[in-house]
């Protein structure tokens, strides 16, 4: 089954959730940058929160996600919109270590825990919105978390998980996002307290065939929550031959002339996907002429 998003409501509307599988998604991302197993753990964490968060935009507004924790990994970069589609970036994707004293993935050391999340959010106004906190855990999920509460003021539990076959191949990855709305009870804080605190990892539950719904289902419970609407998720960038063609236009003409005299040619290629895209001499020469 291809991935997909899920949004709730539970506890009579007090609380907003949202889950997803992304498994195939990040094996994309994980193809197209040949990435090991650390490295694809750290990467799909951050874009399977990156798809959540886009599904909580509306219209044509997107997200950027930029952590940079100064762990191994290098920074990682994800773009994502509300139309379940996002792309990521790691700095290095060649990054593995041995697993840690949990005998998890050592996500930790890959991210990094001295530096920032930033969070930049495209609205279509004039000014984008963006939101910073220091990355507190490196893990991720708790670094969203925090996020949430501090630059948002939104109390969440944010789980992001990923599960790495020995062929450095995606075998499981998703994630949810709690979110408790202001008129929150006792009561129901205390229940998702003990559950979320107790629950197996979310990419264990997924391993296991569970659904995005039926995710949802075993943190809230069958009685308490409303399903609203489903969307497709899937890897998607919005890089093109004419995208780098203005970039190399932005440079001016005596650049351009020194890749024509140099190379007499240029290849580009997408951090993203990794795409490359061939410009031929002629192609320069025009190039030229519009800059």
């Amino acid at each position: 089954m291809s991935d997909y998003l899920v949004k709730a409501l539970a506890f009579n509307g007090q609380v907003r959730a949202y889950a997803v599988d992304t498994t195939e998604t990040i094996g994309e991302a994980q193809r197209r940058h040949g990435s090991w197993p650390t490295a694809s753990a750290a990467l799909g964490r951050a874009m399977t929160a990156g798809v959540m968060m886009g599904a909580m935009m509306k219209g044509e507004e997107k997200i950027t996600l930029k952590i940079e924790g100064g762990g191994e990994a290098g920074p990682i970069l994800v773009d994502s919109n509300s139309k379940g589609e996002v792309r990521g970036y790691i700095a290095r994707p060649q990054t593995h270590f041995d697993l840690n004293d949990q005998g998890k993935l050592d996500v930790r050391r890959a991210v990094g825990t001295d530096g920032m999340l930033t969070v930049v959010k495209d609205l279509g106004l004039r000014e984008n919105f963006s939101g910073q906190t220091p990355i507190v855990s490196g893990e991720l999920g708790e670094d969203f978390t925090y996020y949430f509460a501090v630059s948002e003021q939104v109390p969440s539990s944010v789980g992001v998980g990923v599960l790495v076959n020995p062929d450095n191949t995606i075998l499981a990855a998703g994630g949810f996002i709690i979110q408790l709305m202001p008129n929150t009870d006792d009561d129901t804080i205390t229940i998702l307290e003990e559950r979320i605190t107790t629950m197996e990892p979310v990419s264990k539950l997924i391993e296991r065939g569970l659904t995005p719904e039926q995710l949802l289902t075993y943190i809230l419970g069958e009685e308490n929550v409303k399903f609203l609407e489903t969307m497709p998720v899937h890897f998607e960038c919005n890089c093109s031959k004419e995208r780098f063609g203005s970039a190399i236009i932005s440079l001016g003409q005596q650049e351009i002339q020194e890749m024509i005299d140099e190379d007499r040619g240029a290849e580009t290629q997408c951090h993203f996907c990794n795409e490359t895209y061939q410009f031929t001499e002629e192609e320069l020469k025009q190039l030229k002429q519009e800059a």
